[in-house]
């Protein structure tokens, strides 16, 4: 072998090492991804459900204090009111919220 074929061998040992080091690397990152991105859906997914949840507890709240509120013997106090007029108002407050925020996810 002249010098020429010898340091062309030379030279490409390293660089496949190095580039199947770099290969084996990327595989690694892109499992993780994968991974991270199914985790942050199912994120997603519980959080869409909670959301649904609190507001079928206040839609459910709202409807046993409107309930109440027409039994004639119930003697209703303030509270009562009060806490109506609270679920009410958190119930909007979050839908505005949800609102912006999917309005500033579009644009």
């Amino acid at each position: 072998m002249d010098i020429v074929t010898t340091l062309v061998i030379a030279m490409s040992i390293p660089s496949a090492i190095t580039g199947f080091a770099f290969w084996a690397i990327e595989r690694r990152i892109e499992r993780r991804e994968k991974i991270q991105d199914k985790k942050d859906e199912a994120r997603k997914q519980n959080e869409i459900i909670v959301i649904r949840g609190v507001n079928a507890a206040i839609a459910l709240g709202e409807a046993t204090a409107r309930a109440v509120q027409r039994i004639p013997d119930a003697h209703c106090n303030g509270d009562m009111h009060s806490a109506l007029e609270y679920a009410e108002r958190i119930k909007h407050e979050q839908k505005d919220f949800l609102t912006e925020q999917g309005v500033d996810a579009i644009y």
